[in-house]
């Protein structure tokens, strides 16, 4: 399992542990997918608080969890 299409159509269907094997690679590739992203928008200038506002999270989420201290 590996293409997010079949990964969705998998996570929808009725066999429990596909299902939820599916789930856990759609969450890994949606966290590569932000980390990303999120380096993407800071090096484009953004803030940490207009990223926080396009995923619907605190300033401080975001930046504790994307930050390079």
């Amino acid at each position: 399992m590996n293409d997010a299409a079949d990964l969705s159509e998998t996570a929808a269907g009725n066999d429990p542990e596909l299902g939820l094997a599916a789930v856990r690679a759609l969450r890994a590739l949606a966290d590569r997918l932000e980390e990303v992203q999120v380096r993407s928008a800071r090096e484009q200038g953004w803030s940490w608080q207009a990223i926080a506002d396009v995923l619907q999270i605190s300033r401080q989420a975001v930046h504790q969890k994307h930050s390079r201290d």
